[in-house]
């Protein structure tokens, strides 16, 4: 009677390898693949949300740029307290008109 590796031995002694692997090693592979395709989408999703914050960011940081063109040419500077609206002027007293 043969035992379960005797099958494994002869068969690596005629040369004849392995055609598939087992099923167990089969689904762990396709288990870790499909946890890996599942990050790379999020990581897709993150990287576009990413994206589309700094597009905004970009756009609040020229509307800024604008209002601060309106506040030096209003009140000569603009540097403007944003807690309370004070005006800090130059402590030279000049005022860039």
């Amino acid at each position: 009677m043969a035992t379960k590796g005797t099958n494994a031995k002869i068969k690596e002694l005629k040369g004849i390898k392995p055609e598939k692997v087992t099923d167990e090693q089969l689904v762990k592979v396709q288990g870790v693949v499909s946890e890996m395709n599942r990050a790379y989408i999020e990581l897709g999703r993150l990287c576009a949300s990413q994206h589309n914050f700094l597009h905004q960011l970009a756009g609040k940081q020229d509307e800024l740029a604008l209002l601060q063109g309106e506040l030096k040419e209003s009140y000569g500077t603009d540097d403007v307290n944003i807690q309370d609206g004070t005006i800090n002027y130059p402590q030279n007293g000049k005022v860039n008109s």
